[in-house]
């Protein structure tokens, strides 16, 4: 389709309905972007006054660059994203409680069974309610998808092996981290060509698809973010299982990936810590008002050795990071929680997904 077939849109519209001639128009146009030169269409829309148009497609440049570019500030940026455990609640048709810190034990065992599901099933709406086979085979048709239409077709990708490779490789270690230089080397240890340029590229591709997120490690030094690995985090965590080997359930890593797709909700800036001792810390949280948090997930935390090894990571990156708050989520809701240094606070992690930004 051309930019200038565009117009036939609300030319047809008054022509079946005349009498709409002066009101303005509503027009919804998804994957937009596929239409080159659309902008033009899209701002004598908007100079014309008074038409509201919705933009929608699968590239993050579209809602970011692109539009932010076209439209010259007339424009409201909305992500979608798979349900937060908020929408998964209300999808299932559960009562979402209004104060999470006044449950009973039984309401709490209860949300615990219901995060413990949702970390099974995903976050996908029409992933819900399938039987374990037909899941699979749906969020591998929405790998597919994006591999093909959004990436290789929409980028002219002609390495598809290399993509495959690094696809495989992202979803099935959420929450690693991942070396463009040590892929590379994979790669050729494997007789497979690609050259770190295209790497960097496919990488970009991938995220621009909404396929994953990769975050650097926090710091003001330019050079050390580019030569630190990144940390991967799939759109979704229900991805991960498919791409697994192993075949063994990590709910570490799904817990992980929800977080951070709820602190990406939340509007967040999102990094990961490296201490000079070589700790790491999952996350550093800066809000848009300045406030910081440090935040470690960690599934269970009933073995003692488990525990010792994430309070020291928090301590060690607090000493880098004052002054901010300091989490460590957990799966599960059973009390009482082990004794931990005074500054950290242990939580559930769908108690924090529950509450308010400002809690």
């Amino acid at each position: 389709m051309k930019a200038s077939q565009l117009a036939l849109i609300p030319e047809t519209h008054l022509r079946l309905f005349p009498e709409a001639t002066t009101e303005p128009l509503t027009l919804f146009l998804d994957e937009i972007q596929t239409v080159p030169g659309w902008e033009s269409f899209a701002r004598r829309m908007l100079d014309e006054g008074g038409h509201e148009l919705f933009l929608s497609g699968s590239s993050a440049k579209l809602l970011s660059g692109e539009i932010a570019t076209s439209m010259r500030g007339r424009r409201w940026e909305i992500a979608i994203h798979p349900f937060s455990f908020r929408e998964y609640l209300r999808h299932h048709g559960e009562k979402i409680p209004e104060d999470t810190q006044r449950l009973t034990h039984r309401q709490a065992v209860r949300i615990d069974h219901q995060f413990a599901e949702y970390l099974k099933r995903g976050g996908f709406p029409e992933a819900q309610g399938l039987a374990p086979v037909e899941q699979r085979q749906l969020l591998q048709g929405y790998v597919d998808v994006v591999i093909l239409r959004d990436v290789i077709e929409r980028h002219h990708v002609g390495n598809v092996t290399a993509l495959r490779w690094m696809v495989r490789r992202l979803l099935g270690n959420p929450g690693g981290l991942f070396s463009i230089t040590k892929f590379e080397a994979a790669l050729k240890s494997q007789g497979i060509p690609a050259g770190w340029e295209s790497l960097y590229e496919m990488l970009d591709h991938l995220e621009d698809a909404f396929l994953l997120k990769a975050i650097p490690v926090a710091t003001d030094s330019e050079k050390r973010r580019q030569v630190n690995p990144r940390k991967i985090y799939p759109v979704d965590f229900s991805l991960g299982p498919i791409f697994d080997r192993s075949t063994k359930a990590n709910t570490g890593h799904a817990l992980e990936v929800a977080v951070h797709h709820e602190l990406v909700r939340r509007g967040a800036d999102v990094t990961y810590v490296k201490t000079k001792d070589g700790f790491e810390v999952n996350f550093l949280r800066r809000n848009a008002d300045g406030r910081q948090s440090l935040i470690q997930v960690c599934a269970s935390l009933d073995d003692p050795g488990t525990l010792a090894r994430e309070v020291r990571a928090l301590e060690a990156a607090a000493a880098e990071y004052p002054a901010v708050e300091h989490l460590l989520l957990t799966a599960e809701s059973r009390l009482p929680f082990p004794e931990v240094p005074g500054p950290i606070r242990i939580l559930p992690a769908w108690r924090w997904m529950l509450q308010s930004e400002e809690v």
